[in-house]
């Protein structure tokens, strides 16, 4: 089981499927037993009674009796061993990641130990284990990433929607809040969500929009579009793809009078604000007003 699995599990951040994964490993259930002992530690209890019974029978002159408290004394030093263990253990384990983030209208390409290569898009967040890269090539993603694996082990993205595991392809992930999407473009990929599990070739897209699995056409080409410098979609609730404009220009967009969840078939150029505005804009037909960094896309009449 990768150790990524402990730091998440102790700080609460697992998903449904990957405890479900955590809980059926080996190491499951020494951890578990730890947690367990380091929650039930206590302070020894004081009873006033029989300290007051030992403190009359000295005054009495008679000797108390001695009740030896190493037994006890030992195991609280070895439960206290125990939870710093635990702790040092955790504390090491997120030293080992390797954390790679991008913010609004930013990208980045990173090389892993395996010589695989992943591009991050706007506003994504990455981590993986360098340190134990050899034996576990697994990364956890928030956002979108193209990936191209080198030929090896196994190779797994896990994200909060669910998991894609390949051997040596290229695809693309997208987990964002409310949608998931993969699309192979070379190779195959296994794709594990909690509707259950899908396998994708070259050219098939597996898509999960507010918890509903759709079937899209597929996707062409050698990668996604948004590596040319432009954001496609093929009937997409308008929500996401203002959202993704937002991403690509570091800009907020509010809307008046008009339905998001209207599905949007189009594309937008990620360099050219204006352009991007009037692709939106005109077939959707509505309007937008530019203030700054804010734009309000609005239907009839000036707001």
């Amino acid at each position: 089981m990768h150790e990524n699995y402990l730091a998440k599990w102790l700080e609460g951040e697992l998903s449904a499927e990957e405890l479900e994964k955590f809980k059926q490993s080996r190491e499951y259930a020494a951890y578990a037993k730890l947690w367990e002992v380091s929650a039930e530690l206590r302070a020894p209890g004081f009873e006033a009674e029989p300290s007051l019974a030992l403190v009359r029978a000295g005054r009495a002159g008679k000797p108390p009796k001695v009740f030896s408290l190493h037994p006890y004394r030992t195991f609280l030093k070895v439960a206290a061993a125990i939870v710093l263990l635990l702790m040092g253990s955790h504390l090491y384990l997120k030293s080992q990641l390797e954390r790679v983030s991008t913010g609004n209208a930013e990208r980045q390409v990173l090389t892993l130990p395996d010589a695989s290569e992943i591009t991050l898009n706007a506003r994504s967040r990455l981590t993986y284990n360098a340190k134990n890269w050899d034996r576990h090539r697994e990364v956890s993603l928030k956002g979108e990433a193209f990936f191209k694996v080198a030929k090896g082990r196994s190779f797994t993205v896990s994200t909060d929607h669910g998991s894609v595991i390949v051997l040596g392809t290229e695809f693309n992930v997208e987990d964002r809040k409310g949608f998931f999407e993969v699309s192979c473009y070379g190779g195959s990929v296994r794709v594990i969500h909690d509707k259950g599990e899908s396998e994708l070739s070259a050219g098939d897209t597996f898509l999960v929009i507010d918890g509903k699995v759709t079937l899209p056409a597929g996707n062409r080409g050698k990668g996604p579009s948004w590596l040319g410098d432009e954001s496609s979609f093929e009937s997409i609730p308008l929500k996401y793809v203002l959202a993704e404009m937002e991403r690509q220009f570091s800009i907020r967009i509010t809307t008046q009078n008009m339905d998001t969840d209207l599905l949007f078939t189009g594309s937008f150029n990620n360099t050219n604000l204006e352009m991007a505005l009037k692709s939106i804009s005109t077939p959707s037909q509505i309007s937008y007003r530019i203030d700054g960094d804010n734009v309000l896309f609005y239907a009839g009449s000036t707001p």
